[in-house]
């Protein structure tokens, strides 16, 4: 028969590492569950320490982006210092671990280098700023909100509710839509025999009171600027203006503005443009149809 003594080793050898792998990855899991947050309530922190020309909106944009990022960090990091943990109560030895994962590792590296891209390209990304959570940004053929930034992946969502996944190293060339402060540019046809100058102070009487407006006013940062006559087209003259907004609110300015000009325009008669035609029968003068404005097919 096994002795006592044969017996308390073996409860030992059993027990004890199993407590301490069990408290391992509990005490794992709960800097998991407590670390996001902690990381939370951080956020009003980098928002209150903004740069003084930094909107607030634009901070907690920051903020959140940041908050994503370490979170993921974190959460591999705690991963891994358990899972090292986990061997060295196993008796393994954690040194030629280490120094085997960094030969597959390192051969790894030379097989998934549009991984390490990705991550790279990922990392500066963040470090230069160049968008946040809830930004509406272009990229990679494709435009949408953007919803979370990791070091490998940006997480895109369009109006449609479409998600879009991106790896970072296929960004090369972005376009931010509201970085700091937004700008809808709208151009407004009217026929030719409107008179421009009438219709322009009209246009700049309705950017006026949606700029005052109480729903409109915090949107709008600058009052609108009308550049003039854009174009000359077949059968409307076009003038462009542009409304300066806060970020992300430039389609509900240009919305608004719309429908108040369309109301506008039938306030004061002035004609929307629509295609003309004038048809030919024949040859020559006598072969002219005279009819007035017809419209296009």
């Amino acid at each position: 028969m096994p002795s006592a003594t044969s017996i308390g080793a073996l409860v030992e050898w059993i027990v004890f590492p199993s407590l301490r792998i069990i408290l391992t990855l509990a005490g794992a899991w709960v800097l998991i569950r407590v670390a996001k947050p902690v990381l939370e309530r951080m956020e009003p922190l980098i928002v209150k320490a903004r740069h003084k020309d930094e909107a607030e909106g634009e901070a907690e944009k920051r903020s959140k982006t940041l908050t994503q990022i370490v979170w993921h960090i974190m959460r591999v990091a705690i991963g891994v210092v358990a899972i090292i943990m986990v061997l060295g109560q196993l008796g393994l030895q954690i040194g030629p671990i280490l120094a085997g994962v960094g030969i597959v590792g390192l051969a790894v590296g030379f097989g998934a280098q549009s991984l390490v891209k990705d991550v790279i390209n990922g990392f500066f990304l963040i470090l230069e700023n160049r968008y946040r959570v809830g930004d509406v940004v272009r990229t990679a053929g494709v435009a949408g909100r953007v919803e979370s930034v990791t070091l490998r992946v940006t997480t895109l969502r369009n109006l449609e509710g479409r998600v879009h996944i991106i790896p970072n190293g296929q960004i090369d060339t972005l376009t931010n839509f509201t970085k700091d402060w937004s700008r809808t540019v709208l151009d407004i046809g009217v026929a030719y025999k409107e008179d421009v100058d009438e219709v322009m102070a009209v246009l700049r009487k309705v950017g006026e009171e949606l700029r005052q407006d109480k729903d409109f006013k915090e949107l709008i940062m600058e009052p609108m600027n009308i550049l003039g006559v854009e174009d000359f087209g077949d059968s409307q003259v076009t003038i462009r203006m542009f409304f300066t907004t806060q970020p992300l609110k430039q389609w509900d300015v240009a919305r608004e503005f719309r429908r108040r000009v369309k109301r506008a325009f039938d306030e004061h008669g002035i004609e929307f443009p629509f295609p003309h035609r004038t048809i030919y029968m024949g040859t020559g003068d006598q072969g002219r149809l005279s009819v007035e404005q017809i419209p296009a097919a």
